[in-house]
């Protein structure tokens, strides 16, 4: 890994901007502190909750309301 960011280090620049950020405000929904839960299960599961919660706010801010409606009533 070391190897291939010596070869190109602008390449973590835009890993930073496009990935961690989604990171960053999902602890910030989150309180910015640790997970409600104990055990590799239970944390998983509140970090899929979280995750999946993200990706319908950004769906909605995509498409908009009425086309994801439509599509999660099928």
């Amino acid at each position: 890994m070391e190897h291939r960011f010596e070869a190109m280090p602008e390449a973590m620049a835009v890993r930073r901007c496009t990935v961690e950020h989604v990171f960053g405000t999902i602890k910030g929904w989150m309180g910015a502190t640790h997970f409600r839960t104990r055990g590799l299960r239970n944390v998983a599961t509140e970090a899929s909750l979280a995750i999946l919660a993200y990706n319908i706010k950004r769906a909605i801010a995509v498409a908009g309301v009425v086309p994801i409606l439509q599509a999660l009533r099928g």
